[in-house]
């Protein structure tokens, strides 16, 4: 009996023992929170029809930097999507071809792996649809496919690459610069963010703010969209920002159920994506959750929780991809 009782007080120990510190200072009970999120995975999932290799990320890599295969010569991947800048723009409305503006702000690519529909509206719905897309566009890189991969076509380390990738007859094609571009986007992964740490049981990893903040994520409902490994759940939701008159996914599907609705945006690096919204016309995390408060949830939320809010979007921020720069032929 003595025995027993000993055990059960063990095991009762180590079970306070395993719970302690899921609580916040004010004695919130953190794990039903907790459950709420999911970790992003270190390596994305790889399609079928299109294996991953070193080499073939490294051509990738050099397509996304090359800028030869944009009509003007000086535009590339990159241009929009700075590494510097969390692989977007910072900038409201992309700007692009002879300084053409845009008519929507640049979205990051850093886990665009994880979100099952590309672009604002959706048009693509993985990366190898969306990877020819911005070269093709009169507003972007202006330049004809067939064009693009007849320049390509001009150095030799392209025509090395391309035939030790893909091999075939004639290996550079649309297809393929699709494909090298997809997997090199494959990689931009930004794990071991606070969040990840907290998930994995830092409790440290996240400060008494934070978690307010986490909590009200949740409780307001922010987590019924924003889901999953790049919290986003890839589907698309009517909001109309201030200023936009964008019809947004209606102009891919001609629904009227889809006007003025947009794919979630992922939430990783938020803090350091800024401008905010399909029109990038909102500059500051506390104002964007505030318009997402009253246009999506009919919520005038207070200083406090915003500013709690705030301080949870900076714990999303995770490791920056590492690598080198190519050395273009």
């Amino acid at each position: 009996m003595i025995l027993r009782r000993s055990l059960t007080l063990a095991a009762g120990l180590a079970l306070g023992l395993s719970l302690a510190g899921t609580a916040t200072a004010d004695g919130h009970d953190m794990a039903r929170y907790k459950d709420r999120f999911e970790p992003i995975p270190s390596i994305a999932p790889i399609p079928a029809d299109n294996t991953q290799t070193a080499v073939k990320v490294e051509l990738g890599k050099m397509l996304f930097f090359e800028p030869r295969i944009s009509a003007s010569g000086v535009i590339s991947c990159a241009t929009c999507h700075n590494p510097a800048l969390g692989f977007a723009d910072r900038i409201p409305l992309a700007v692009g071809h002879l300084g053409q503006v845009g008519e929507r702000n640049t979205p990051t690519v850093l886990n665009a792996a994880f979100l099952d529909a590309q672009f604002w509206d959706g048009r693509a719905a993985t990366l190898e649809e969306q990877a020819l897309g911005p070269i093709e566009a009169g507003v972007e890189m202006a330049m004809p496919l067939d064009e693009a991969v007849q320049r390509l076509k001009e150095f030799d380390v392209y025509e090395e690459m391309f035939n030790t990738v893909f091999g075939g007859d004639d290996p550079i094609n649309a297809d393929n610069v699709a494909n090298a571009l997809a997997s090199f986007q494959r990689t931009l992964i930004t794990p071991n963010s606070p969040l990840d740490r907290y998930l994995a049981g830092d409790e440290q990893a996240l400060s008494d703010q934070q978690k307010r903040g986490m909590r009200s994520f949740v409780d307001r409902g922010c987590v019924a969209c924003h889901r999953g490994p790049a919290l986003s759940d890839s589907m698309f939701h009517r909001i109309q920002v201030p200023g936009s008159t964008d019809l947004g996914r209606n102009l891919v599907t001609g629904e009227e159920r889809d006007r003025h609705a947009f794919r979630t945006p992922t939430l990783r690096n938020v803090a350091v994506t800024y401008p905010y919204f399909n029109n990038g016309q909102v500059a500051s995390l506390d104002e964007a959750i505030q318009v997402m408060a009253r246009e999506m949830l009919n919520l005038e939320l207070e200083e406090d929780e915003v500013a709690d809010m705030v301080a949870f979007m900076h714990a999303l921020t995770g490791d920056m991809p590492k690598f080198s720069f190519p050395a273009l032929p």
